[in-house]
Parts: C-alpha cells; sequence; structure tokens
C-alpha cells in the first residue's frame, strides 16, 4: 500500500532529494519508505533488513535486490515485488523507483537485465499467521501508518528492549516511557521536560522524540514523534 502512495503522486527519482515523508527518492530508498524501515537504507545495507527466499516463495512486498560492490550506482537496483501476472510465473508486477519517476509495470523475472544476479528477500518482520491482527493494531496507532495496512512484525522488531509502536500511543503508560524520557535527556532533548520524563506518554515524550528524529536529518512522517524500531535503536546503541 506504502508503494502504490509514490507511484499515484508520481514521485521524480533523485539520489539527493528526499520527499515530503523524508525517504531518499531513489530506488533503496523507495524501498526503505514502503518496508517502514525509519531509515534510508541503500542496496549495500538492504539485506540486513530481509531474509533470503526463493522464486517460489515470493509474495507482494518482498522485493528483488541487485547490489553490485564494485561500482554500487552502476547497475545496482533494487524493486518490489507485486503479484505474478499469472501462472506461467515468467512476468510479475514490479513497484520501482527510476527515472523519472514511481512506477508499476509487467516486467520479466527476475528484471530486464542482469538476470542472473537479483536476490529475492522477504523483510524480516514479516510474521504471516499474525499479519491480519497486526495490520488492524497498525491502523489504530498514531502517525504516518495510521490507517494503512502493512506488514507485521514482532514486537520487538528486531530491536534489542523496544517494546513496539503501539506502546507510546496518548495515555499509555509504564516503565518504557520512562525509560525512553530518560535517554532522550542524556542525549540533550530535556528542554522538552519542564519536570522531569515520567511513566505517561504525552505531549512532551512526542515533541522531544520529533526532535531527536530531526536531529537524524529524518523529515515528513520519518519525523512523526513516535518512536519507532530505528528510532528506539539510535536511542539505545
Amino acid at each position: 500500500d506504502r508503494a502504490k502512495v509514490w507511484v499515484a503522486a508520481k514521485v521524480p527519482y533523485s539520489m539527493d532529494d528526499y520527499w515530503s515523508d523524508g525517504y531518499r527518492q531513489d530506488c533503496s530508498g523507495y524501498v526503505s519508505m514502503a518496508w517502514g524501515l525509519g531509515s534510508n537504507e541503500w542496496t549495500g545495507s538492504l539485506d540486513q533488513f530481509g531474509v533470503k527466499i526463493t522464486k517460489e516463495e515470493l509474495l507482494p512486498g518482498d522485493i528483488l535486490l541487485f547490489h553490485n560492490p564494485d561500482d554500487p550506482e552502476r547497475g545496482s537496483h533494487v524493486v518490489i515485488f507485486g503479484g505474478w501476472t499469472d501462472y506461467t510465473h515468467t512476468y510479475y508486477t514490479v513497484y520501482e523507483q527510476t527515472p523519472p519517476n514511481a512506477r508499476t509495470q509487467a516486467t520479466p523475472y527476475p528484471y530486464w537485465s542482469n538476470t542472473s544476479k537479483y536476490v529475492p528477500y522477504r523483510y524480516k518482520g514479516v510474521v504471516a499467521d499474525t499479519a491480519g491482527a497486526q495490520a488492524a493494531d497498525d491502523a489504530k496507532a498514531p502517525g504516518p501508518l495510521a490507517g494503512r495496512a502493512g506488514p507485521s512484525r514482532p514486537a520487538s522488531h528486531g530491536v534489542p528492549g523496544y517494546p513496539g509502536r503501539a506502546r507510546f500511543r496518548p495515555g499509555e503508560t509504564g516503565p518504557h516511557v520512562t525509560e525512553l524520557g530518560e535517554r532522550l535527556v542524556r542525549k540533550g532533548f530535556g528542554r522538552f521536560y519542564p519536570a522531569g520524563p515520567g511513566p505517561r506518554w504525552g505531549d512532551a515524550d512526542r515533541r522531544a522524540v520529533e526532535a531527536f528524529q530531526r536531529a537524524q536529518g529524518w523529515r515528513g512522517g520519518a519525523a512523526d514523534g513516535y518512536p519507532g524500531p530505528e528510532t528506539w535503536r539510535r536511542l539505545f546503541s
């Protein structure tokens, strides 16, 4: 669903510019956005967020990645798999960010060129047997993912200590809120707390998180003031 947003907006391709949601307007920035990574990755790092799968296992939302380590800017590319066009599994619907802008079209498997170098990957956070429940939970959460069904993820998102985005809704209480606030103070964002961090999530926490996110260079939906897994990882690493 997030991939379709850029296609509908015809987001222009650029390796230097960032769209209003905070993601870089190239192929790997597009996948970073669609996978909801909270960070702008590149073709040399996206494999760390996924697991290799086979052609037969491909499902919408998986990616096909080609990274050329000898010359990353020449040949390297990554696309999103949108589903097979027919039973022969020779063509699939691709979602990709490529000049002049984001597009979707029927594409021969695995791609038009470098056919032996594209590797299928699935995002590590996908949990097939709870996808429906997690999508419903994401729809209730505040921020840029609200109302959008996305891939299900384990509570930790692979980040040690991260309790999950749902634990930071307005009115939520718990030691994780205090822990986050104290870490923000240690990182230099304590000016938002007139009386110090506490266990109840509030506007001071949201403003402090947003300031930290903006300090990472994130903009738009990537700096929404709610701690995602990448925000948590950077705060506590």
